[in-house]
């Protein structure tokens, strides 16, 4: 069994950079274990991260891809005002590690993996609660210093919010890196590792506890779908407008069910081209989301939001250097400019409003048959 040094840092200050260097410096190990996966480290290394916005779209990841862009600018930020670039302190364990001709081990998660299980195991209300934290972070007041030096209280403060988060972000990635050291330590003497301090004390109580790790195939299992309370909604909700339809059609006439059909094309296209609007879209995404939202509003397959933001997407044409400029925006002026961002709001906002549109809709379109909904919803 190896000697494991375990060194936690705060991923944007000065002195974690200088810690890295001393320990490595001292203990001289013959391998480096650090905080990132294979696609991180690409990133780290060269510099460069991408996102396919048609994989985005496609796969209805909207949410989840302004969530990754708005964490990774609340990290630059701090970086900014602390001097030290996010990621700058596992670079130089990368760089020291190889001065002195110690691997390097690359022992957390894949980011994919962790990203969709986070937003997979989060209920609705937490997702709503975990971004307007970010956001408020994004524009607090809060001293950069007390935030980064008060590690636990960070870390309880960010289980509070959202727990699932928390489980996913720190818990597991907390296990799966301790299953790799665990691992490693079979071939090697010496192993130093790097890691955000959040992590540490869970990292050092699965060494001392290696049992309660759980099975590795657990913590990287996606689930391809399952059921949630959002899809069972938009699909009882689905059925709802379909029938409410058919008994206007078969009970009123055809003339009554027209109108309602027009209240309900003109509801849905008007707030879901507001969304896009509110977004300076494209002409042509705004039109689109006014003429798709009225179906895609009774096919909780398919997002309105999905399609004005890919003909946002054919418009803009947003290029490789927007996609990497996105990532790394260092202002909120820098991302309001951006294409590849402009493409994501549209989608986010599009969807909003035909969510706004879907419900106002409905219950339009129900009042329409005479049924007084307040005696429904208030027994």
């Amino acid at each position: 069994m190896a000697e494991i040094y375990i060194v936690g840092t705060a991923h944007v200050l000065k002195e974690s950079v200088e810690e890295v260097c001393r320990v490595i410096e001292e203990v001289k190990p013959d391998a480096v274990a650090v905080e990132l996966c294979p696609k991180r480290y690409n990133a780290l290394i060269n510099n460069i991260q991408s996102i396919s916005l048609s994989d985005v779209l496609k796969g209805g990841n909207i949410s989840l891809a302004l969530l990754q862009i708005v964490l990774a600018y609340f990290q630059r930020k701090i970086g900014e005002e602390t001097g030290v670039k996010p990621g700058e302190e596992m670079l130089t364990a990368i760089k020291k590690a190889k001065e002195i001709g110690a691997d390097v081990l690359l022992i957390d998660r894949d980011i994919a993996i962790t990203f969709q299980r986070l937003w997979q195991k989060m209920s609705f209300f937490e997702k709503l609660k975990f971004g307007w934290n970010i956001l408020k972070g994004m524009f607090g007041g809060e001293e950069v210093e007390d935030v980064m030096n008060n590690v636990d209280s960070l870390v309880e403060e960010f289980r509070k919010v959202s727990p699932k988060a928390g489980e996913v972000l720190i818990d597991e990635r907390d296990a799966y890196m301790t299953y790799n050291i665990i691992k490693a330590s079979e071939n090697y003497d010496k192993i130093v590792v790097v890691v955000g301090a959040g992590h540490k004390k869970g990292i050092e109580s699965y060494l001392k506890n290696p049992e309660k790790i759980p099975p590795i195939e657990k913590l990287l299992e996606v689930k391809k779908s399952r059921f949630s309370v959002s899809k069972a909604i938009g699909w009882i909700l689905s059925a709802l407008i379909v029938g409410t339809f058919a008994y206007i059609l078969t009970k009123l006439g055809s003339e009554m069910a027209l109108k309602a059909f027009m209240y309900w094309f003109l509801i849905n296209g008007f707030l879901s081209a507001l969304g896009a609007t509110l977004a300076l879209a494209h002409p042509l995404s705004i039109l689109v989301a006014f003429l798709c939202a009225w179906l895609t509003s009774v096919n909780p397959l398919i997002g309105a939001g999905w399609v004005s933001g890919y003909v946002e997407l054919r418009m803009r044409k947003p290029s490789v250097e927007d996609i990497v400029d996105l990532l790394n925006a260092s202002s909120l002026k820098d991302l309001w400019r951006n294409k590849a961002f402009r493409v994501l709001l549209v989608a986010a906002l599009t969807n909003i409003g035909s969510m706004i549109g879907t419900i106002y809709g409905a219950y339009v379109v129900l009042q329409m048959t005479g049924i007084d909904i307040r005696k429904l919803l208030i027994p």
